[in-house]
């Protein structure tokens, strides 16, 4: 059976699925081999004991110390994300991008286009020529790059440059105005000009310049296929045919032609220039302020940029067109904000990418990246290959995959970081890239959806915790683009799965995907089914992922119906088996600030104080809550003030020290839940205390109130401090001292 579907009915004895949910595919070999912890039969159809439950949360079992941290860290990235989108004013409607509209075409140099108009087709070898216009337009604010003087002094000497570089770092407008002062050296001048149409021609062992004393540019095609027909003897051979005319040529390209380009022992007959992309900043002050600005000038136009975002728009997105755009508005007085709105918009962007890019490297590292982003290059780089290695058919020998190689070229986007210290790590240019990435993909690559999923599940295995939390986080972002789709898809079947990793998964996503408040509803309504579901083991495991998965960021946002989430997990009579899940949800919705809501739902469903079992498992869950330690999240993510290894109810207990003395009052009085609350306040004592200042005080102020009310509360604390004094193996002095002052 698929494991995507829902689940059939329970199999006979001995079949190998035993609890009637889809069965989990073999562990990859980078996965996580940790096993399943199963400290009671949870995998069992039917009611789980009480002496199970309790066993459980005792041991500290279940959902372990790991999987609370892998939570934690998770609900800290779904945050970061989720406030990076909401405080970006620029932020697109991801969810909503406008996938099929017209094609977005990269453009090139540092002209705003014109110049290249009608004339003869593409084939035919022939040549247009650069106009006044478009000649002034590439030189009478160029800026030179760094080594602009050496390369024009190669090309009058050799004939033939090959000039490479990154998308959007100018080369046609450098080839412009090299041709233009190297047809002007030569005195050649009345030569002009020329763009050839069709640089395939050049590949012709027999093609030699259409007119002598002239300057061509000619344009390759990106990418392997373009750079092929120019190796070293063929541009050796070129170079000779245009010295012979008189001509001078300035062929352009990316990564691939400097590959082919390159001669061993730097032998060619012919220049090349590796073209340096320049500050945009500069590019555009010369547009706007031309050659010699004014300081004063200068400074206005800068804090002009800075109010209107335009200089985070060209760190974003450094192509040179883009600040030939932004000065082409400022000089004409338009909406300068409303175009750096739309430039940051990655909604384009990306899907000129994606139209430009069809390969199954470049698509597998952008994916990588959209998933990991702001992981080492090395995690990244690792995920890209097993990616396109799923995308492609399998070959004798791993694929010779450089990624590093052609950041610049194919993920011109993308930034590799390794000024803070540690490994390099991957980044997009703009904040945004990440999210529409995701969702362009998943909306458009339909022959691919499969294996991305498939992908994508199996880094929820992954050794790394961070590269677990990303996935899960990227899983979120998907169910945006439509989440009725990933519900029944993969959100469901990971909820369910006997595998914790892929329930954590699920329960990160859901709080992504309800973070948005289009989907937050249906988010909440889920979460309800799945809480209130049967008593199977598979309605178990999915109502345990509902209780998880209130403890992220989209609790946060709603405690009330968090709560309500937990309860209804919980009120199962007779059942336990959601016990644990409850307990760590709560936890977690601790450490997410919502402390006053869980206690006032404790006090609440405990308030009948007889033995029902909703009032056991209540109080039992309020003791783990305020037996687990906090840590504080990586990142500086911290919502919540904590003391680092200390009980958030104990470092905050003068704001709820109703509550707090109240449901300890009940918890310590009864049985079996006193087996667990009883050293659980010896721990505060012995343990805690002494990590926080002032917590003695407080716990003898929650112990006096105890002590006050009706019934043995008084005789019961005095008893068990006395014996904890006097315990001959470990003596507590902080219970002697509380057994004075009660």
């Amino acid at each position: 059976m698929d494991e995507e579907t829902a689940p059939e009915p329970r199999p006979a004895a001995g079949s190998a699925a035993t609890d009637g949910a889809p069965a989990d595919p073999a562990p990859a070999a980078e996965e996580s081999p940790k096993a399943e912890s199963r400290p009671f039969d949870e995998e069992r159809d039917g009611p789980v004991s009480e002496q199970d439950a309790l066993r459980s949360l005792a041991a500290g079992a279940g959902p372990d110390a790991a999987e609370r941290s892998e939570a934690q860290r998770a609900s800290a990235i779904a945050d970061l994300i989720a406030a990076r989108l909401g405080d970006d004013a620029a932020g697109t409607r991801i969810g909503t991008l406008a996938l099929f509209n017209d094609s977005v075409s990269f453009g090139g140099g540092f002209h705003t286009g014109g110049g290249r108009g009608a004339g003869p087709a593409r084939g035919t070898g022939a040549a247009v020529v650069l106009d006044a216009v478009e000649l002034a337009e590439y030189t009478e604010l160029f800026v030179q790059p760094e080594g602009y003087d050496t390369a024009l002094d190669e090309l009058c000497e050799q004939a033939l440059l090959v000039l490479t570089g990154p998308p959007g770092s100018g080369r046609a407008a450098t080839a412009v105005n090299l041709l233009s002062e190297a047809m002007a050296l030569g005195g050649t001048l009345g030569g002009g000009c020329r763009r050839l149409l069709d640089p395939a021609v050049l590949a012709d062992p027999s093609w030699e310049p259409p007119e002598k004393n002239c300057g061509y540019l000619a344009e390759v095609d990106e990418g392997p296929s373009g750079a092929e027909p120019f190796g070293v003897r063929r541009l050796t051979s070129l170079a000779a045919a245009l010295r012979a005319s008189g001509c001078r040529l300035v062929l352009t390209a990316g990564h691939d032609l400097a590959l082919a380009a390159t001669a061993e022992g730097g032998t060619e007959q012919y220049a090349r220039y590796p073209l340096a992309p320049l500050d945009p900043l500069v590019v555009l002050e010369r547009r706007v302020l031309g050659h010699g600005p004014e300081p004063e000038a200068r400074t206005r136009l800068r804090a002009l940029l800075e109010a209107c975002d335009a200089t985070r728009a060209l760190r974003e997105q450094p192509a040179a067109r883009h600040a030939v755009r932004l000065a082409s508005v400022i000089t004409a007085d338009g909406d300068l904000a409303a175009t750096v709105a739309a430039l940051r918009d990655p909604s384009d962007q990306v899907r000129a990418w994606f139209q430009q890019h069809r390969a199954p490297a470049p698509v597998a590292f952008a994916l990588a990246v959209a998933v990991l982003e702001g992981s080492g290059y090395l995690t990244v780089a690792e995920a890209a290959v097993k990616l396109h290695n799923a995308l492609v058919p399998p070959e004798p020998v791993p694929p010779d995959l450089r990624f590093a190689d052609r950041l610049g070229h194919e993920q011109s986007w993308v930034g590799v970081d390794s000024t803070a210290g540690g490994p390099p790590r991957v980044r997009f240019r703009s904040p945004l890239l990440g999210q529409a990435v995701l969702v362009h993909a998943w909306n458009t690559l339909d022959g691919r959806r499969e294996t991305v999923l498939d992908w994508l599940r199996r880094l929820l295995g992954h050794r790394d915790l961070e590269v677990r939390a990303r996935a899960s986080v990227a899983a979120g972002v998907l169910s945006w683009a439509d989440h009725h789709y990933a519900v029944h898809r993969f959100l469901t079947a990971w909820a369910g799965s006997t595998s914790w990793p892929q329930r954590q998964g699920a329960a990160t996503a859901l709080g992504v995907a309800g973070s948005r408040p289009e989907s937050a509803d249906a988010v909440w309504e889920l979460l309800d089914t799945w809480a209130r579901g049967g008593s199977s083991a598979y309605e178990r495991r999915l109502a345990g992922t509902a209780a998880n998965a209130v403890g992220t960021l989209l609790g946060r946002g709603a405690p009330d119906r968090a709560v309500g989430v937990l309860r209804a997990a919980l009120d199962r009579g007779d059942d336990w088996g959601t016990l644990p899940y409850v307990a760590w949800g709560g936890v977690h919705l601790l450490h997410q600030g919502q402390a006053s809501a869980l206690l006032s739902a404790h006090l609440e469903w405990s308030a009948p104080q007889d033995h029902s079992p909703m009032v056991n498992k209540t109080l039992s869950a309020f003791v783990f809550a305020v037996s687990r330690p906090y840590e504080r999240p990586a990142g500086g993510t911290e919502t919540v003030a904590g003391v680092p290894g200390v009980p958030i109810l104990l470092s905050q207990f003068p704001a709820h020290s109703a509550e707090l003395t109240e449901l300890w009052a009940r918890a310590l009085a009864r049985s079996p839940v006193q087996d667990a609350a009883l050293p659980a306040l010896r721990e505060w004592i012995d343990t805690f205390a002494p990590l926080c200042p002032g917590a003695l005080d407080h716990i003898a102020e929650l112990l006096r109130g105890v002590a006050r009310r009706p019934g043995k509360h008084r005789e019961r604390l005095r008893w068990w401090l006395e014996k904890w004094a006097a315990d001959r193996d470990r003596p507590s002095p902080g219970s002697a001292q509380l057994r004075r002052r009660i």
